[in-house]
């Protein structure tokens, strides 16, 4: 138990906290920026179970805020370039690659399955689709995202409300780091602030982050914070679902004007002709776009004018 020492002198983690850790079974969604510094503190500190989701690739331009990886990993899923980093860092800790994207078809069984979540994915559709299904599963999420020199990092459901409840409307349109850049350190910074959340949710600290958001500026040298223990929750939040989920009568409607219709049954209009549109009564309107925030924010407009069902897809590149 040397490997432990230094953290197990603590009072609040002892001999009992470190058998509670290595009990652990956490689900880990996104190895990239965020999901680096994760995955490196929560097996160094000897969580016993470490599921991780993402379909990706190991690439160049992201290594500045991945050093997990290395330049003769480049072109290799992540989840297995970081299954042997992390077995070679601590072989305690079992790592349980899943090469796949996180959607709401196979969410509930790998969050069922897990203590605890972090939400390293930083994309619209797997936040608010771990947030769903925690929320309805009473597991605590630990989410997060970073864009250029600041970012956040909040402890949801659980015991707390939900993402949802944090960010009731999104933004009108979205930047991500391939757009607007983003400094390495900085997502360094809040991805390992998620692993001491997670690690204090898994033994009991007072105060609980859960309910706690934490934000770090680092443009102006500034953090700041603020609890939301009693943020409500939307009335009528728009769910996604996957490919998978639709339906032979859902009315499909492809909002991209960069891609052709992702189905033969999609419909092409873009988000600014969505006010001509009167769906059918009884019909599922599913609106598709890559990362699900223009689908949001014509799925609250349809909302305003029409009752019917409404549900949101992501579709990835």
């Amino acid at each position: 138990m040397s490997r432990y020492a230094r953290q197990m002198i603590l009072p609040e983690i002892g001999n009992s906290g470190q058998a509670h850790i290595a009990q652990a079974h956490v689900l880990v969604v996104g190895a990239g920026g965020l999901g680096v510094p994760v995955l490196q503190y929560l097996a160094g500190a000897g969580i016993g179970q470490i599921t991780l989701v993402d379909a990706d690739v190991v690439e160049e331009h992201n290594l500045h805020r991945q050093p997990l990886y290395r330049m003769d990993q480049i072109g290799q899923p992540k989840v297995r370039a970081a299954a042997q980093a992390l077995g070679a860092l601590n072989p305690d800790t079992r790592i349980h690659p899943r090469a796949e994207w996180l959607d709401p078809a196979n969410a509930p069984d790998l969050v069922a399955a897990a203590d605890l979540v972090l939400d390293c994915a930083d994309t619209f559709a797997a936040s608010l689709t771990l947030s769903d299904i925690c929320q309805h599963q009473s597991k605590p999420l630990i989410t997060a995202s970073v864009l250029a020199r600041a970012g956040y990092v909040a402890g949801c459901c659980g015991t707390a409300p939900s993402l949802r409840a944090i960010f009731p409307e999104l933004p009108e349109r979205g930047a991500s780091c391939a757009t607007a850049g983003v400094m390495g350190p900085v997502v360094g910074a809040i991805g390992a602030l998620q692993a001491q959340m997670a690690l204090s949710v898994l033994l009991g600290h007072s105060p609980s982050p859960l309910g706690q958001l934490t934000s770090l500026d680092a443009a102006t040298w500034r953090m700041g914070g603020f609890r939301f223990d009693r943020a409500p929750e939307p009335c009528t939040p728009l769910p996604f679902i996957a490919r998978s989920q639709t339906r032979a009568d859902d009315l499909l409607i492809d909002l991209r004007a960069e891609a052709p219709p992702f189905s033969p049954r999609a419909r092409h209009i873009p988000p600014d002709a969505m006010p001509d549109l009167t769906p059918p009564d009884g019909a599922r309107v599913v609106l598709a776009c890559t990362t699900g925030l223009r689908a949001h924010n014509a799925g609250a407009a349809l909302q305003i004018r029409w009752s019917g069902d409404i549900a949101l897809l992501a579709l990835h590149d």
